[in-house]
């Protein structure tokens, strides 16, 4: 087994998760505004959906879809629009507090998303993004030859949920703690704002790089 090369993952990796993105917008957003198991839930979607990424790219799957210009293209067709989707939808969230705060209230109070929703939301945030299906091609790419054993590449897929787990999961732990919680619905007109902001600009992203 390749230590020296799990190592370097690992890093790689832990320094990709800590950078702003859909995904922590998203931890941050729900962490901030839903129960614990909602937040969690959210965490292990998007882990679940890093795994599949890198089983996608350790077994050559991702490569052939990047490789295929019109299904790379109608990937990040797809994935444009589900990150312009859930951006809007939080833009407008954060609109109708300012414009009625006691309505958006009551709404947030009875009407809360499910664990499955919370899980689905994670999930299709990470695995529709094409820009996350472009790094873990390059990451595997450069750092994962044909010589590499199977079980390095196992544990290597471990060790990169395990972490995306361990990181989003401690996100979610410390935001849902009920005073941060309390102090934090103040901001959540900001919070679904920035949150609007960094989806629709990853999707502006992608669609400019579809039409330059």
């Amino acid at each position: 087994m390749d230590v020296q090369l799990l190592i370097s993952l690992a890093m790689i990796h832990t320094i990709a998760l800590a950078s702003p993105g859909p995904d922590f917008a998203l931890v941050v957003k729900l962490s901030t505004q839903e129960n614990r198991t909602v937040a969690l839930a959210s965490a292990a979607g998007i882990s679940v959906a890093i795994l599949a990424h890198t089983l996608l790219s350790l077994t050559g799957l991702s490569l052939i879809i990047h490789s295929s210009e019109q299904l790379f293209i109608l990937v990040q067709l797809i994935g444009a629009s589900y990150l312009a989707w859930m951006g809007l939808g939080a833009a407008r969230a954060a609109l109708s507090h300012w414009r009625d705060p006691v309505a958006l209230e009551k709404a947030q109070q009875s009407e809360g998303l499910s664990v499955k929703k919370g899980f689905l939301q994670g999930l299709y945030t990470n695995l529709l993004n094409p820009k996350a299906l472009v790094f873990f091609i390059t990451l595997f790419s450069t750092l994962i030859t044909p010589k590499i054993s199977f079980m390095t590449k196992s544990v290597a897929a471990i060790l990169l949920f395990t972490l995306s787990m361990m990181w989003f999961s401690f996100i979610a732990m410390v935001l849902t703690k009920p005073k941060i919680q309390i102090k934090l619905k103040q901001a959540t007109p900001v919070i679904n704002l920035l949150t609007g902001f960094v989806f629709i600009s990853v999707a502006l992203v992608i669609i400019s790089g579809l039409i330059l």
